[in-house]
């Protein structure tokens, strides 16, 4: 995208300083995210929304702010200044509403930019799995009292088991017969585990497990640090909704204790890293440990499974699907993603003996 389509699409929202440079960042699969740099004292963050998977922009846009508001409203003596660097903070666009509509085309929304903040795509040690757990637990917590009820759901039936293997099998009936062939030993694997993977969509349903305002999308790049690694918040919240808590803790579990990168080709690094598990999960229930129900914690193991498993799952249909949701860079890239979240469910049943 070209520099004027950007400072006029910035330009339509009401910020405080005049654009001096962008850079765009890649850590997503679904949005393009640029990094606003201006001549002022705030840098922010330019994001298009991907309307394709996101098919109410105006409802997701206004989730992420009404629960942010909520969270800042837990600090009511702290200043804009402290809040805006500890706390997801929207810029309106100049037409009033939370997001800019150009031509019709696309969705854009702005945020104001965390300075000297880092996040990370892998966890090197198990001080940043603390936090992050921390972290977790500190966005469940502030958003406890929340009434979800608010909020639309962005992607129905976005960690539904049973959507998903719905999903998963028409894909089988439409595959190319060469991505079904490389695929074989997956799909076996899938049918293994069916059973075993509904556990908590079945205590879901039937009402044994509370549902709570949740993120949705935790994996550790989600999570923003200062530059010696203490947590600051849970950023890129466009899939929060009301949900399970395990769909929090397993996604999270599931980026932190894979010792490799979720597309790394070269299975013989992607591992299950116990000491992150146990780390993550000290600062998780440091947070939550008395406000959690005596199911939701019995099943925080499985949901580290479960969740590994959902994503493999997703990633192998979008390869029978000739990948058509990820963004792909070449051919096998969505089934190289899938083999390397199976591997990592391998390692986790050995390590924890589950």
């Amino acid at each position: 995208m070209n520099t004027e389509t950007i400072i006029s699409i910035f330009n339509e929202f009401d910020h405080q300083f005049n654009y001096k440079s962008h850079s765009e960042l890649n850590s997503g699969h679904i949005n393009d995210t640029f990094l606003i740099k201006t001549d002022g004292g705030i840098n922010y963050i330019l994001q298009r929304i991907n309307q394709i998977v996101f098919k109410d922009v105006p409802g997701l846009v206004n989730n992420k702010v009404l629960t942010s508001n909520h969270i800042r409203s837990k600090y009511p003596k702290a200043s804009n200044e402290a809040l805006n660097n500890t706390v997801l903070s929207f810029v309106k666009a100049k037409n009033s509403t939370l997001y800019y509509y150009n031509k019709g085309i696309n969705f854009w929304n702005v945020m104001i930019f965390i300075d000297d903040s880092v996040t990370h795509e892998i966890v090197n040690n198990k001080e940043i799995a603390y936090e992050g757990g921390k972290l977790l637990g500190d966005f469940l917590n502030l958003t406890a009292d929340f009434d979800s009820s608010q909020l639309i759901d962005v992607i129905p039936n976005f960690h539904n088991m049973s959507f998903r293997y719905k999903q998963y099998a028409s894909s089988i009936q439409s595959a190319l017969k060469s991505r079904l062939t490389k695929a074989a030993k997956y799909i076996q694997i899938v049918a293994d585990l069916k059973e075993e993977m509904h556990i908590l969509q079945n205590l879901k349903d039937a009402g044994k497990i509370p549902i709570r305002v949740t993120h949705n999308d935790t994996k550790i790049s989600n999570s923003l640090f200062t530059q010696d690694n203490k947590g600051i918040c849970m950023i890129d919240t466009d899939t929060v909704m009301p949900g399970i808590i395990h769909y929090d803790f397993g996604d999270a579990i599931r980026t932190i204790c894979n010792t490799a990168a979720e597309d790394e080709t070269d299975l013989s690094k992607v591992a299950f890293n116990l000491e992150y598990y146990k780390a993550y999960e000290k600062g998780f229930l440091e947070k939550t440990k008395d406000t959690l129900t005596e199911i939701e914690l019995k099943y925080l193991p499985l949901a580290a499974k479960t969740m590994i498993f959902i994503m493999a799952l997703r990633f192998l249909t979008d390869y029978l699907n000739n990948d058509i949701y990820y963004k792909t860079t070449y051919a096998e890239h969505n089934l190289d993603r899938a083999k390397n979240q199976f591997k990592l469910i391998e390692s986790f049943s050995e390590k924890l003996k589950f």
